[in-house]
C-alpha cells in the first residue's frame, strides 16, 4: 500500500461507464475514418467532405479523455499493489504482452489491406506477413512493422512508467493537497484549457499526432499531464465535486467551441487561411478540455451506479480496442469488392465491427493461454475455483 496517497479509492462506476463510452466512441470514430477525406488505411470509393463535420465533434478530445480515465483507473491499481515494482510488473504484463501480440498478429492485416488498396502490391496476406511485414524500414508508403492504432497502448505504458517515477517521490500527500487547491473552483475548467492553449496552440500549433514516440513530444505535453490529472482526480473528492457543479457551463463552452470549428470547416472546404486556422485550432483545444470536464461531471452526477453488464463491458473494452481497427479495415476491404453505396457500407460496417469485436472477446476470454495476449487476467474472476470434495480421512 501507499498510505501517502490514501488507503483506498472507492470504485467509481460513473468513470467505468465513461471509459466504456469513450472506447465505444473511438471505435465509431475509426469507422468514420473510412468515409472522411482524411488519410486512413482503407477508404470508401468516394469519401464525403461533409463527414468531417460530425467527426470534428469528438476529434479534439477523444484521446485525451482516454488518457484521463486511464490515469483515474491507475490510482486504484497503484493502491492495490505492494509497491512500485509490483505495479510495474502488473502493468507490463497487461500492456506490453498484448502490445507485442498486436504488432505481430493483429496489425499486419491492416498494413496488407493498405498496400493492396492504396499501392500496387500484388501479394497475398501470407506472403506479406512472412516475407515483407518484418522489413524494419520504409516499405513503399508505410513503415513496417508498425503498431498503427496500438500506439495508444505503447504511450499508456510509457506514461505508466512516468507515473511510477512521479508517484514514488516523497511528499505525495502534499502533492495531492496542492492538486486539490490548484484545481478548486472554476480553475478546474480554465487552468487546463489555458495550459492546452499555451502548449498546443501558441507555442507548437499542433493539429495532430505523429504516433512516433521520439518525435511526438508535443502530444506528450498534452497526454501525459492528462494521465497524471486522472490519477490525482481519483483521490480528490473536492475537485470531483467542483467538476460535478460545473459540468453544465463546461458543456456549453465545449459545444460553442465545436460550433466554431465546424463553422470554419464548412466555410473553408479546400484550404483554411491562417487567421481562421488559428481560431479553429484554439477552439479545438478549448472544446477538448471543456467536453472532458463536462463528461466527467455527467459521469459523477448521473452514471455513478452499477449494472449487471458493467463488469463484463469494463473487461471487454480493451480487447475490443485491440481488434476493432483490424475488423474495420478487413471488412471494408471485402465490402469494396461489392461496389456498394457508401451509406450501405456504413450500415453494414457498424454491426460487422461490433460482432467481430464481440467474437474476439467472447472466445478469447475462454482460453487461458489467449487471455493475457488480449489484455485480460490469466484467471477469470467470474468463475470461482471449483471446491474439492472432502477426503474420507477428514470425514
Amino acid at each position: 500500500m501507499h498510505p501517502r496517497y490514501g488507503a483506498r479509492v472507492e470504485r467509481h462506476y460513473g468513470m467505468d461507464w465513461l471509459r466504456i463510452g469513450a472506447f465505444g466512441l473511438l471505435i465509431l470514430y475509426h469507422i468514420g475514418m473510412v468515409f472522411v477525406p482524411w488519410g486512413f488505411h482503407v477508404k470508401t470509393a468516394d469519401p464525403a467532405a461533409w463527414v468531417t463535420v460530425p467527426m470534428l465533434f469528438t476529434n479534439p478530445w477523444r484521446l485525451t479523455l482516454l488518457f484521463v480515465v486511464s490515469g483515474y483507473a491507475s490510482r486504484a491499481l497503484w493502491l492495490k499493489s505492494r509497491g512500485p515494482g509490483q505495479f510495474v510488473a502488473n502493468r507490463s504484463w497487461r500492456l506490453v504482452v498484448p502490445l507485442l501480440f498486436g504488432v505481430a498478429v493483429i496489425v499486419p492485416p491492416q498494413s496488407w489491406v493498405e498496400l493492396r488498396t492504396q499501392w500496387p502490391y500484388p501479394y497475398d496476406f501470407w506472403t506479406f506477413w512472412t516475407r515483407h511485414y518484418w522489413y524494419f524500414g520504409d516499405f513503399g508508403p508505410i513503415i513496417l512493422p508498425t503498431w498503427n492504432h496500438l500506439w495508444f497502448v505503447g504511450y499508456l505504458y510509457l506514461y505508466t512508467l512516468g507515473l511510477v517515477l512521479v508517484a514514488s517521490l516523497p511528499g505525495g500527500a502534499a502533492a495531492q493537497t496542492m492538486f486539490d487547491k490548484l484545481f478548486a473552483g472554476t480553475r478546474v475548467l480554465w487552468l487546463p484549457a489555458a495550459y492546452l492553449l499555451m502548449t498546443q496552440v501558441v507555442v507548437f500549433q499542433r493539429w495532430s499526432d505523429s504516433h512516433d514516440v521520439i518525435n511526438d513530444g508535443v502530444a506528450h505535453l498534452a497526454y501525459f499531464p492528462a494521465f497524471l490529472f486522472g490519477f490525482a482526480l481519483a483521490g480528490s473528492e473536492p475537485v470531483m465535486r467542483w467538476i460535478a457543479r460545473l459540468w453544465k457551463p463546461a458543456l456549453a463552452i465545449g459545444l460553442a467551441g465545436y460550433a466554431v470549428t465546424a463553422a470554419i470547416d464548412i466555410a473553408y472546404p479546400a484550404r483554411i487561411p491562417w487567421l481562421p486556422g488559428r481560431i479553429m485550432l484554439a477552439a479545438r483545444y478549448i472544446q477538448a478540455w471543456m467536453m472532458i470536464a463536462a463528461l466527467i461531471g455527467i459521469a459523477e452526477v448521473y452514471l455513478n451506479r452499477d449494472h449487471r453488464w458493467r463488469p463484463m463491458l469494463t473487461e471487454a473494452v480493451f480487447p475490443f480496442y485491440l481488434i476493432h481497427q483490424t475488423v474495420i479495415i478487413v471488412a471494408m476491404y471485402w465490402l469494396l469488392k461489392l461496389a456498394l453505396p457508401a451509406a450501405v457500407e456504413f450500415v453494414v460496417l457498424v454491426p460487422v465491427t461490433a460482432l467481430g469485436c464481440w467474437i474476439f472477446y467472447r472466445y478469447g476470454r475462454e482460453l487461458p493461454w489467449l487471455r493475457p495476449l488480449i489484455g485480460l487476467r490469466y484467471a477469470r474472476r467470474d468463475r470461482p475455483e471449483p471446491t474439492r470434495p472432502a477426503s474420507p480421512e477428514a470425514a
